[in-house]
């Protein structure tokens, strides 16, 4: 089959979910071409994408320059270098009327440059809700063709429907082929906001079992407890809680250390907090790793945090990778009773699960387990069972295929009536 993935920036560190589904796909045979964005700091890499020699097979759009009026006369110079190679599709992503914004800031026009002449694929994934959006919209104007389907994985589903309304999919809904989500909670969240339950699946977000060995944890004699996170140093990831319940557990056992890898804008505030609470020789934040560099801090740990939280602009996670791999592992777990996790995490079993922006509930769970370190073997185990069931991304890219199978021979929907035109006021682009 020849596949379009139409994504935001790539190829983006956080972001192994996409990766592993374009390396399985290109290892079953299938063709695959990336769209997206070029992100500002490629210095480091997933080694897959040199590996699989993914640059080759990304399209990127155009910069576009803040100033518009740089945009303007730079886009001006695409009308006149591509209009020759499909110039009602050029014309079309100008349509101001139908398309407000997303037209009229030229987003439009810069975003379909790298699929002309138009192109024909078996399957077109948008890798989110919203490049589901521009992949619809993509199609309308007669850019590319092909069978739609939609992932959901997270912030699509919650923070961006809060902030661009609850109709934001409505359009996507009835012209989509097909959707997926990446676990039941927001499989139920789509459905709530108008996805047909027959046109929405789960498909789970896997890793590669096979680079993550399973190790039995124990605590080494007058050593330290070396407890980690991964994730982007953004208020979702709830890392300010996870550094609270440090502070606590400190006090009981100052033989701990607590890694964080990651970054983002909280980096400054996360450091003064950890100031304050006078355990900078116990808390680091490491920035961002490679996965071979966070393989390595995961074998050289004990216990795991991820201590997500439900941000203030409505952004949710769902059973993220990070935390997989380390259950691939055999580190012992504490996540919150946040959006998908309880479907990965198995409380008491798996893992522990305690509520959302509660430091003493992760310092408890954390104190248990360094006072229990009997129970880490199994709990450990329970962990890797669990992943291997049920996140295996060589499984899941399985049922990827046989999902873009099923779709690519099915007999397309029959004619929508004509949906009312793109309000001029789009919310899912911005200007």
């Amino acid at each position: 089959m020849k596949i379009a993935f139409i994504v935001g920036e790539f190829p983006v560190l956080s972001e192994t979910f996409i990766l592993n589904q374009i390396t399985g796909l290109i290892s079953r045979g299938h063709e695959v071409h990336i769209y997206g964005s070029r992100p500002d700091d490629m210095s480091k890499m997933h080694p897959d994408v040199e590996r699989y020699q993914l640059l080759k097979r990304t399209y990127y759009v155009p910069s576009i320059a803040t100033n518009y009026l740089v945009r303007v006369l730079k886009g001006l110079g695409l009308i006149v270098s591509n209009l020759h190679k499909s110039p009602l599709v050029v014309l079309r992503s100008l349509n101001f009327f139908k398309y407000g914004k997303y037209a009229i800031s030229l987003r439009l026009l810069y975003s379909v440059i790298p699929l002309l002449p138009p192109k024909q694929y078996d399957i077109i994934h948008g890798q989110f809700g919203m490049h589901g959006i521009e992949g619809q919209v993509f199609r309308d104007i007669g850019a590319i063709k092909g069978r739609l389907i939609t992932s959901f994985r997270g912030y699509d589903i919650s923070y961006y429907v809060q902030e661009c309304g609850e109709d934001v999919y409505n359009e996507l809904f009835v012209k989509g082929d097909f959707f997926l989500a990446n676990c039941e909670f927001f499989r139920q969240k789509a459905i709530n906001l108008g996805c047909e339950r027959d046109k929405i699946v789960v498909l789970r977000s896997g890793i590669d079992c096979s680079r993550f060995q399973f190790k039995v944890r124990s605590p080494n004699l007058n050593d330290k407890i070396r407890i980690v996170t991964v994730g982007r140093l953004v208020e979702k990831k709830g890392i300010e809680y996870g550094i609270r319940a440090l502070a606590k557990v400190a006090n009981v056992h100052p033989n701990v250390e607590y890694n964080i890898i990651g970054d983002g804008y909280l980096k400054e505030e996360l450091h003064l907090l950890i100031e304050e609470l006078r355990i900078t020789d116990k808390v680091k934040l490491l920035g961002w790793k490679n996965q071979q560099e966070i393989i390595d801090i995961l074998d050289n740990s004990h216990l795991f945090i991820a201590p997500s939280v439900t941000a203030q602009d409505g952004n949710q996670d769902a059973p993220v990778n990070t935390l997989k791999e380390a259950m691939a592992m055999g580190l012992p777990v504490i996540g919150t009773l946040h959006g998908g996790i309880p479907e990965l995490v198995q409380d008491g079993v798996s893992g522990f699960l305690v509520p959302e922006r509660d430091a003493d509930a992760i310092a408890e769970k954390l104190i248990y387990l360094i006072e229990h370190p009997h129970i880490w073997e199994q709990m450990g185990r329970m962990g890797r069972t669990c992943v291997e069931e049920n996140y295996d991304i060589n499984k899941l890219n399985d049922k990827l295929v046989n999902i873009y199978q099923l779709l690519a021979t099915s007999p397309p929907q029959s004619n929508q009536a004509e949906l009312p035109v793109v309000r001029a006021n789009r919310k899912y682009i911005n200007p």
